[in-house]
């Protein structure tokens, strides 16, 4: 068992810190201010190839895996969650394509993704179904050779700047079985019937954009249909699987931005006559947030290697998600307290973080939800 990265992972790495540093840091709270980001941020992370790395080389990705991308997202995080959702989110939804899409569904859609060139977003959640995603109630019917979609998806990434969107429709709600009635369908967003409505004022991860959608009759060819009709749920568990994995990378990326953020603050503020640093109580501090994240980061890495090599599994991934989520949560509580009042206003970016972290136990599955499916794969039949 090796726990080091390989010298190309590294590299990767230490080419996203490079990236994050050097594009993020000098503009990271104004758009987090103003509730924005700078397209041309999207089309330089294509270029240099931080994008989609996991699409296959056919598709005008690197051919990488979960693993990789992983550790893209955490240097991104690290540096700021809000700009680090955004770029991570171009391609969300493109691990559908990859396991169900058509061949001419991935030569279509995949490389101008994967080149910065194009923004996607997958449209699961109602204002009636959040965690219980089998009761999504937008719908798609059949007429003739054309899907006909109706409804309302809310705080939806990407859902106001996306050229294409996946789609989680009801499409069979007559079947017995709940898992049995949805479908995935991909919808181009200039056509008519789509509109969106950006949303302002969440708490955190400000930067990346999230809209209201509606749909009114809009028409989509049959051909849209990603995979088998009927099989949207089974779909969207397995696109979850993954999805959370590397979500679970983003906690430890904020978490690690605030362990360091704490650790440059008591290393150079004093009180006392100390410095900060040289109290056993804010060693004990440091201690415990660095050890949290350290497990965090291999439990991460765990699940997105078994992913890379064929062994993902449902339960690995969401201890993998619910254990960063609370860590980046926990850390970050600590590092605003390390700066004291200070933290509290937003001229400090520990107070960014702080505001960025909770999402991260709510959002791609919230904690609750990780815990059942651990207590059910722990637990079994009984």
């Amino acid at each position: 068992m090796d726990f080091e990265l390989s010298k190309e992972q590294q590299d990767i790495s230490k080419a996203a810190k490079e990236f994050a540093e050097g594009e993020f840091r000098d503009i990271a709270r104004d758009c987090d201010l103003n509730e924005e980001y700078p397209e041309s941020l999207i089309k330089k992370g294509g270029e240099l190839g931080f994008i989609g790395v996991f699409i296959d080389e056919a598709y005008g990705g690197a051919g990488l895996g979960f693993l990789e991308h992983a550790l893209i997202m955490e240097e991104f995080w690290k540096v700021d969650p809000g700009l680090g959702q955004q770029l991570c989110s171009v391609t969300f939804g493109s691990e559908v394509f990859l396991l169900f899409g058509s061949e001419n569904q991935k030569k279509k859609y995949l490389p101008p993704l994967a080149r910065g060139k194009a923004i996607m977003g997958f449209a699961i959640t109602e204002p009636d179904a959040g965690s219980d995603t089998a009761s999504a109630s937008t719908s798609a019917v059949e007429k003739g050779g054309e899907y006909v979609i109706n409804g309302n998806k809310v705080m939806i990434g990407n859902g106001s700047v996306s050229d294409f969107m996946l789609v989680f429709c009801l499409t069979d709600p007559e079947e017995k079985s709940r898992s049995d009635r949805h479908s995935i369908l991909v919808v181009e967003t200039d056509r008519p019937g789509y509109d969106a409505d950006k949303m302002h004022g969440k708490m955190g991860i400000r930067a990346s954009d999230t809209a209201n959608i509606f749909f009114t009759d809009l028409k989509v060819p049959k051909e849209n249909l990603v995979g088998e009709r009927r099989k949207g749920f089974y779909q969207l568990m397995q696109f979850f699987d993954r999805s959370r994995a590397y979500v679970a990378a983003h906690g430890v990326g904020l978490a690690q931005g605030a362990l360091d953020l704490a650790i440059q603050h008591v290393r150079t503020r004093e009180q006392f006559g100390q410095k900060i640093a040289s109290f056993q109580a804010t060693q004990f501090k440091i201690a415990e947030m660095a050890t949290k994240v350290e497990l965090a980061r291999t439990l991460t890495h765990k699940a997105c290697s078994l992913l890379d090599h064929g062994r993902g599994n449902s339960n690995t991934t969401a201890m993998a998600k619910l254990f960063s989520g609370r860590t980046a949560v926990e850390v970050v509580d600590e590092a605003l307290q390390l700066h004291g009042g200070y933290g509290y206003f937003n001229d400090q970016d520990v107070e960014r973080f702080y505001r960025a972290a909770k999402v991260l136990e709510i959002y791609e599955g919230a904690k609750e939800i990780e815990k059942m499916i651990i207590g059910r794969n722990v637990l079994g039949r009984f």
